[in-house]
């Protein structure tokens, strides 16, 4: 599980990201909205931890952008600010939950859980189109039918471009999926992958089209 942390406070920044490291999540952090919307573009996140008062851009818009370009991540606000209408107003953005300063850490690991472990039940259910069903984070997928094991690289790939149907793909944002033990593959690397998948699914009336300089979309070819 990878974390984003945007908090301008060094000290609480830096006492976050050593309590989630010893909890055994991976953590990025940054002092800076602009800068961790800007990375949140090429990497994949399973929460974002926001304060609302950054520089770069208010956090309040910081959440609202997150919402509006990943959907299903979940955002957890850190802030001093405890009135009725900054909670409403921060929930209203697109938050799923506030948590106001200062803050017990137990507290806030517990919160993390909270929302990690709904979203993780919501991702469990089954993903359609056209003739793949998938479920994520299963090693197999069901194709015309048929139950079909794929190798590990093209099963991210797949799930990848599966969960974010309609939308444009980068390859950053496909590099930072396969990425193994900190050795993201190379251009050349997802290039390969992508055309051994093309060539397993598109018999399916699946396809994967490029978009030069973009990235790659899934699309079913079913019904045309």
């Amino acid at each position: 599980m990878r974390l984003l942390i945007v908090e301008d406070d060094h000290e609480l920044r830096e006492a976050l990201t050593a309590l989630l490291l010893q909890s055994g999540y991976e953590v990025d952090a940054f002092a800076d909205g602009r800068l961790a919307l800007n990375t949140l573009m090429t990497k994949e996140y399973d929460l974002a931890i926001v304060d609302l008062m950054v520089p770069g851009m208010s956090g309040l818009a910081l959440v609202r952008s997150m919402r509006r370009q990943l959907s299903e991540l979940p955002i957890l606000i850190v802030t001093a600010r405890d009135a009725l209408e900054d909670r409403v107003s921060g929930l209203d953005a697109g938050a799923d939950d506030y948590l106001v300063k200062p803050f017990e850490m137990p507290e806030l690991e517990a919160r993390v859980r909270a929302l990690l472990r709904r979203h993780r039940s919501d991702r469990e259910a089954e993903i359609r189109v056209g003739p793949l069903v998938l479920v994520p984070g299963e090693p197999r997928v069901s194709l015309g039918g048929a139950s079909v094991d794929l190798p590990a690289s093209e099963m991210a790939l797949l799930e990848t471009l599966a969960t974010r149907l309609g939308r444009v793909v980068s390859k950053e944002a496909i590099a930072d999926r396969l990425n193994r033990g900190g050795n993201p593959p190379s251009d050349t690397a997802i290039e390969i992958c992508v055309h051994r998948l093309r060539r397993r699914i598109g018999p399916f009336g699946l396809k994967i089209r490029t978009l030069r300089g973009f990235g790659y979309l899934l699309e079913t070819t079913v019904g045309e």
